[in-house]
């Protein structure tokens, strides 16, 4: 849900600038609370969230599906997201209780007011540096993984038909070949903010997607990614329906 509406947000700023509205969690949950049972949705959404981040845990516990899912990488892995899921759902289920300021706040100001305080650090423009490489390099990974179609290993692909597997792989290779376009480029703003010892050249994803409307082809490139956001929504929909747990 969370993909599709921020690929929708992403949109509307292609076309029309998107005016104040953010094309990031924030603005995909600040967008879901002004529909009707708008809050009913969210605290749906933060219920589902805690579900992702307790069956990452899981798996950091007792291991993944699969004959190396108890590899020390793959734990560490999903400890990692466990981490992520649950910022995201307690932000999610802050926001839906009535604090505003912690499920909607920009994801621009965040990066960069974390950058800020990293780069204060001794040594802080090698940390903020390397992060950024680290970001970069996991969005080319997520790219590369989705091109080569590597998720087939953890779904149950005999129960699919053939016009759903077409469907998996498409929304498969263009939403996470989006999504790995997005990780990079944040990934090299963070660089670019280390390098010139400025916090404003950090961007979250808001930015970061606005970011590719400046390319020579004008708006029509954030079309591209925003369209494979929405598509990795829709895998995702696709993991919830067929993912060996």
């Amino acid at each position: 849900m969370i993909y599709v509406l921020v690929g929708a947000l992403a949109l509307q700023i292609a076309f029309s600038g998107g005016g104040g509205q953010q094309a990031d969690r924030g603005g995909a949950i600040a967008e879901i609370s002004e529909k009707p049972f708008g809050q009913i949705a969210l605290w749906l959404l933060g219920i589902g969230l805690v579900g992702m981040a307790l069956w990452r845990l899981s798996e950091a516990l007792f291991g993944q599906a699969g004959p190396d899912g108890d590899k020390p990488s793959k734990r560490a892995m999903a400890a990692g997201r466990f981490v992520f899921y649950g910022f995201a759902a307690y932000s999610v289920l802050s926001f839906a209780a009535g604090e505003s300021g912690s499920g909607g706040g920009s994801s621009d100001q965040q990066s960069q007011d974390i950058t800020a305080k990293v780069l204060g650090w001794p040594g802080g423009q090698w940390i903020v540096g390397i992060g950024g490489i680290a970001i970069a390099c996991a969005g080319i990974w997520i790219a590369v993984r989705a091109i080569m179609r590597k998720y087939h290993k953890h779904l149950k692909m005999t129960e699919m038909s053939q016009k759903v597997r077409r469907a998996l792989d498409i929304s498969g290779v263009f939403g996470g070949t989006a999504r790995g376009a997005v990780f990079a480029t944040a990934g090299g703003f963070a660089v670019a903010a280390a390098v010139q010892h400025d916090p404003g050249q950090s961007k979250g994803m808001d930015d970061t997607l606005r970011s590719f409307t400046e390319t020579p082809v004008g708006p029509w490139l954030l079309v591209v990614i925003a369209i494979g956001l929405v598509a990795f929504g829709v895998f995702s929909w696709f993991n919830a329906r067929y993912r060996k747990v």
